[in-house]
């Protein structure tokens, strides 16, 4: 079995995941696909996230992962008439959409989902 030192000597800095996901509903509305791009966060991002501790935690961590479209674009604040990207995720996403894209984020980033297996001896 090979050192475990020597293998992480071998690895680059981690690239954090990256998935794209479409919005059902949203996408039936447009008529086209809406897809948004959703990037896993680095830990000192997570950290500051849960030490503002803001009661809208799952949308700071959703306009922290979505890459794209972008939730910050004076335009689309405007068009509906959102006068923070928090109110606009609000104005534009069901609560459950906003929910299972924060999840997502999440799982990107290595939580809600298993990331460590038991070594057994044989």
């Amino acid at each position: 079995m090979p050192d475990v030192l020597d293998l992480l000597m071998g690895l680059d800095q981690a690239k954090l995941p990256e998935k794209k996901v479409k919005i059902k509903r949203l996408s039936k509305e447009c008529g086209e696909p809406v897809v948004f791009s959703l990037r896993a966060l680095p830990y000192n991002r997570v950290a500051e996230i849960k030490e503002a501790s803001s009661e809208d935690m799952a949308i700071d961590i959703l306009l922290a992962g979505v890459t794209a479209p972008n939730l910050r674009d004076k335009a689309l604040l405007e068009k509906h008439h959102a006068p923070t990207p928090a109110e606009l995720v609000k104005s534009l996403l069901l609560p459950g959409e906003i929910e299972d894209l924060s999840r997502e984020v999440e799982r990107l980033s290595g939580y809600r989902t298993a990331t460590l297996e038991e070594v057994k001896k044989n």
